[in-house]
C-alpha cells in the first residue's frame, strides 16, 4: 500500500495540480498532513483535496484535524498517540484510524486503544527530521512484530529503498518528500510495486 502525504512547504509547483497528476497515478490513499495551517485553512484545503481524491476514487485520510473529517465526511484519520489517548471514543467513529507511533511500546498501546493501522517511522534518514536519527530497520521489524495490524514505514522512504521496509515486515509504506518533489508525480504510484 502507497500512501502519499502533502506538505505544501516542499512543494515547488503548483499544490492541487501537483496532487492531481499523484491522484491520476492511484495511489492508494493520499494523506493531507499540513500541519501548519490553522482549521478554517485546512478546511478549505481539505475540500478542495477531496474533491480531486473523490474524482480518481484514491482514499482521502485527514492527518489530526478531526472535525474537519466529520464535517467532509471522510471515513479516514490518522492521528497522534496522544489523540487517540485524549479522544478515543469520538475518533473511534471513523471507518479507519491510523496512529502514527515512535516505539514498540506506543505501537501496542495504539493497537489496543483501536488502531486499525500504525505508521511506524522514521526508518531512513530524512531532511523532514533533520538532527533526528533514524529509527532503522531493526525498528520496523520490532514495531511489525509487535502487533496484529497493519504498520507502514515512513521517513526517508523512496522508490529505491521501499522493499527493504516491505521485508522488515511493514504492509506499506508512506512518502511526502518524494511525493512533493518528483518531477513525474502522475506516475509515482506506479514506481511502487507491492
Amino acid at each position: 500500500m502507497l500512501i502519499c502525504i502533502t506538505n505544501q512547504k516542499l512543494c515547488r509547483d503548483d499544490f492541487l495540480s501537483r496532487i492531481n497528476e499523484i491522484a491520476s497515478g492511484k495511489p492508494d490513499a493520499i494523506m493531507l498532513r499540513e500541519k501548519e495551517l490553522d482549521e478554517p485553512d485546512y478546511l478549505e484545503l481539505a475540500i478542495k483535496v477531496k474533491e480531486i481524491c473523490d474524482r480518481y476514487q484514491v482514499k482521502l485520510i485527514i492527518n489530526h484535524n478531526i472535525e474537519t473529517a466529520e464535517r467532509l465526511k471522510v471515513g479516514a484519520v490518522q492521528v497522534s498517540i496522544d489523540d487517540i489517548r485524549k479522544k478515543g471514543q469520538a475518533i473511534k467513529a471513523f471507518d479507519q484510524v491510523g496512529v502514527s507511533v515512535h516505539s514498540v511500546e506506543q505501537a501496542c498501546e495504539a493497537e489496543r486503544l483501536g488502531a486499525d493501522y500504525l505508521i511506524a517511522g522514521h526508518v531512513f534518514p530524512t531532511d523532514c527530521k533533520k538532527g533526528l536519527p533514524a529509527r532503522g530497520l531493526r525498528f520496523l521489524k520490532e514495531v511489525c512484530d509487535s502487533v496484529n495490524i497493519p504498520v507502514y514505514a515512513i521517513g526517508g522512504i523512496s522508490e529505491v529503498n521501499y522493499k527493504i521496509a516491505m521485508m522488515a515486515g511493514a504492509k506499506g509504506v508512506c512518502i511526502m518528500s518524494e511525493a512533493m518533489t518528483t518531477d513525474h508525480p502522475e506516475t509515482l504510484a506506479q514506481r511502487f510495486i507491492f
